[in-house]
């Protein structure tokens, strides 16, 4: 009858109670086996421990650290890989142990890093490798975002990057140069598998409020030659700004040694980008002139002009004033000059970036201004067809 029991042909509804040992029949609820005496129901405690934390087993005396670093298939089944310490006084320690035993085997959960661990990342390797400009923008955009500087990457989401961006950068050019820099360090850590890498691209930048500038007009600059030749020297600045296309800053770092008049080009005195630094300034025929004046004056410091920025832009917008031009700030110079190679000379958009110092043509778009007469000589080619 026992192993009628045992067997399988009975169905599990009629299935009578059997001792989890010997396995032989007994009456419904024994608290222990009538025939080897075993006890049928054991009271565990609940588990303390998750799944992967590696257990301790008791080795007479001491116990062992174990944990399972990996499967195998042995058999048709799979098969745990264990790693195991013993000899540990106290179940405790074994059970401590038993985390080092993952980090060794490359099994310890990696902690996500903040934002600032990536952005001290990026400022020591790429951001190098920007301009000083550019370098400048990005620790101000850094700056802005502070309230971000110290939180773990996974954990800052696309609705908080656009308040905090739209709350600290209401002007165009500060919050795209947060998101540039968001961008940088969200792909740092996207590589290592913490965050996407596309969550910066979700924020939104405020619209681009920009003014076109105002460029010297034919008649302005007759008038800067004109007061030039009576003999004022304040003169000099606007036009050599708007004959060579120098940047202000550059003119007001100009010293001797940089103009080279035989050559018709200036050196060293780039700024802000790698083609500007290493690109020669041309200086056209009729300026060379008045930088020889001007290196007659020089300062003994070997300086053209003065190092004060309050008396260079006094000396700037002096000499507007006396010429009766309006009073357009020192940036509009360059502007003019690549206003009239592209429009009124005509010059190849090529040939202009070389004399412009840009990396691209596409900075023509933003330097050029044609006016309305300009708009209307090109229209007046359009020819009646014969």
């Amino acid at each position: 009858m026992t192993a009628l029991f045992r067997s399988r042909i009975i169905s599990p509804e009629v299935r009578p109670m059997l001792c989890r040992k010997c396995r032989l029949e007994i009456p419904d609820a024994s608290v222990y086996c009538c025939y080897c005496g075993i006890r049928q129901k054991t009271d565990r405690k609940p588990k303390t421990r998750g799944n992967g934390q590696g257990t301790a087993i008791r080795r007479g005396r001491t116990y062992e650290a174990r944990v399972v670093v990996g499967w195998k298939e042995k058999d048709g089944h799979p098969t745990p890989i264990r790693r195991s310490k013993g000899g540990f006084k106290t179940k405790r320690e074994a059970l401590e142990y038993c985390v080092k035993l993952k980090e060794d085997n490359g099994l310890a959960r990696r902690k996500t890093p903040t934002l600032q661990a990536y952005w001290n990342s990026y400022k020591k390797s790429e951001m190098t490798k920007l301009s000083y400009s550019k370098q400048t923008a990005y620790k101000c955009a850094w700056a802005k975002i502070s309230p971000l500087h110290y939180r773990q990457i996974d954990t800052i989401g696309i609705a908080e990057l656009r308040k905090i961006v739209s709350d600290a950068c209401p002007s165009f050019y500060t919050a795209r140069d947060c998101k540039i820099l968001l961008n940088h360090l969200f792909e740092l850590a996207g590589a290592e598998g913490f965050v996407s890498k596309d969550i910066p691209s979700y924020i939104v930048l405020p619209e681009l409020k920009e003014k076109e500038r105002q460029v010297f007009t034919v008649d302005e600059q007759k008038a800067l030659w004109k007061l030039y030749e009576s003999g004022d020297m304040d003169a000099a600045i606007p036009l050599v700004m708007i004959c060579t296309g120098m940047m202000p800053g550059e003119l007001k770092s100009l010293r001797v040694e940089n103009i080279h008049l035989s050559e018709q080009k200036i050196t060293g005195v780039g700024l802000k980008t790698k083609v500007r630094r290493e690109s020669p300034i041309v200086v056209p025929e009729d300026i060379l002139p008045v930088l020889e004046d001007l290196i007659a004056h020089a300062k003994p410091n070997g300086f053209l002009f003065t190092q004060n920025e309050e008396s260079w832009y006094a000396a700037y917008y002096a000499a507007l004033e006396k010429a009766g031009c309006r009073r357009l700030e020192p940036y509009c110079c360059r502007h003019s000059t690549a206003t009239r190679l592209a429009i009124t000379e005509g010059i190849a958009p090529q040939t202009i970036q070389r004399a412009m110092r840009w990396s691209s043509t596409k900075m023509l778009d933003r330097y050029a201004h044609p006016d309305t007469s300009d708009v209307v000589a090109a229209m007046n080619t359009i020819k009646k067809v014969e």
